[in-house]
């Protein structure tokens, strides 16, 4: 087997080669293992800024700081509320996927999910009137969720009466911080791909009348939900976190169907919303994205760290955050995945990419995982090996392997965790993320599912707003 891993499951002696192909052919020809690496010099006009930032006496301890705080957060579900209660949001103020965007800019699906939202909370009539109302903007306040300690899936759109999971760190002094997200809706014709019809809204009315409500009884019976722990074990189960969460959807119903049963509600209720669950294979991805969200925000704000701790696509623009940079938003254009199309749909369908739940890869699941999960495959794309690959891929631009998250066929290494944008420019490796493909059209759903990387211009972007913060610069 060749590719990044095949020194790590061989422990073979392997030759990396890089530029023209002289010398790995070469060494083909006398069986010798060959790494072709596809390495490239930084982007041109980095140099400057690469050189400043890796002087910078304080990266070093500063990116030991910031890892540090991401890896000791310990996420547990410890409540299920409404947005209006948690977030403190007003009527016609909703909350979106990836950096700032408004309106005249939104892509197919955001506009679809922001239409259905609208009707959801009962400002408008009609499609129409919603679209009305959003164009005009009069009362409308459109805010991404990461200014409000949230991630949202796919659209990611959140208004005041949906329900939310509240994530806590447990190990956390006093009054821990907290991290939301909205509960998962299921696949295909959903608000978060876009889709508003009679059946999305009679769905979201379900899941705010009696479905939140539930759950809330049950987390409160159970107490703290270690959700941290849940992922560790899903890893060793064959999910990866972002497209595979099935042995993490059953975990989490197993911990709390118990409080479920024994919370008083209907019985016709209680069975409705076990159905739903362990039907929904996705239902963890919104426990496992604001758990991720949690440890990245322990590690914001360090002066001079390198670390990304946030990636997030709004459906027209692709965003990252660093540790060293505050809340600036460093973007390029969203990148249409390369994967598998459901039936009648194909690449002309496809929206470019779009969610918060790039969250999971940011800390070290999701497409940093792949290798845990060699199924994802057959619901991305690709072979077992380039799953193999991907995980191998992602170490050489992270400063870190995660003590918890293992991967069982690395003989348990932890996962990569830890991007650095240094290594991003030096090495031209890109983050693997696998992702949800929606329709480009508002109210399409659902059209696949793929791989896709974030734009370059992210990272050279970020590489110089860190170089202008370096002293004396």
């Amino acid at each position: 087997m060749t590719g990044p891993l095949h020194g790590l499951l061989t422990h073979d002696p392997v030759v990396a080669a890089a530029g023209i192909d002289l010398l790995a052919d070469a060494l083909d020809a006398q069986a010798v293992s060959v790494e072709r690496v596809d390495w490239r010099p930084p982007p041109a006009g980095t140099e400057a800024a690469l050189a400043r930032v890796m002087a910078d006496p304080r990266r070093g301890a500063a990116n030991h700081t910031a890892l540090d705080r991401v890896l000791a957060v310990s996420p547990s579900l410890v409540d299920v509320r409404p947005a209006a209660e948690l977030l403190d949001l007003s009527p016609g103020t909703f909350l979106h996927a990836g950096p700032p965007i408004e309106w005249a800019r939104a892509s197919g699906p955001l506009r679809g999910a922001l239409i259905g939202a609208v009707l959801f909370e009962g400002l408008a009539g009609s499609p129409d009137e919603a679209t009305a109302l959003l164009e005009a903007g009069t009362g409308i306040t459109l805010e991404p969720c990461h200014a409000h300690r949230t991630v949202g899936p796919m659209a990611g759109v959140v208004s005041p009466s949906m329900w939310l999971f509240e994530v806590a760190d447990a190990a956390g002094d006093g009054d821990p911080r907290r991290a939301y997200c909205s509960l998962n809706e299921g696949l295909g014709k959903v608000l978060r791909y876009g889709a508003y019809g009679p059946d999305v809204l009679d769905r979201l009315r379900w899941m705010s009348g009696v479905l939140g409500p539930l759950l809330q009884v049950a987390v409160r019976k159970h107490g703290p939900v270690d959700l941290g722990a849940i992922v560790a074990q899903m890893l060793q189960m064959g999910d990866e976190g972002h497209n595979r969460n099935r042995a993490g959807t059953l975990l989490w119903l197993r911990e709390v169907l118990p409080d479920l049963i024994d919370s008083g509600a209907a019985p016709a209720d209680i069975a409705a919303a076990a159905r739903f669950i362990a039907g929904n294979d996705h239902f963890f991805l919104n426990l496992g994205m604001p758990a991720a969200k949690l440890a990245l925000d322990a590690g914001r704000d360090v002066p001079g760290s390198t670390l990304v701790v946030a990636m997030a696509r709004n459906g027209t623009d692709f965003g990252i955050q660093t540790s060293g940079t505050g809340d600036a938003w460093f973007t390029g254009p969203a990148q249409v995945p390369d994967g598998l199309f459901l039936g009648g749909f194909g690449p002309a369908d496809a929206n470019p990419d779009i969610g918060d739940s790039a969250i999971t890869e940011t800390a070290g699941i999701g497409g940093f995982a792949m290798a845990a999960a060699p199924a994802i495959v057959r619901f991305v794309g690709g072979e077992v090996s380039d799953a193999l690959d991907a995980t191998g891929l992602m170490y050489e631009i992270t400063l870190a392997e995660h003590p918890a998250y293992q991967v069982p066929i690395l003989s348990f290494r932890g996962t990569p965790t830890g991007i650095d944008v240094t290594k991003v420019i030096r090495t031209g490796i890109l983050p693997q993320i696998n992702t949800g493909m929606a329709g480009r059209v508002a109210g399409t759903g659902q059209v696949g599912a793929g791989l896709v990387n974030p734009p370059a211009e992210c990272f050279t972007a970020a590489l110089s707003a860190l170089a202008e913060a370096t002293p004396g610069a």
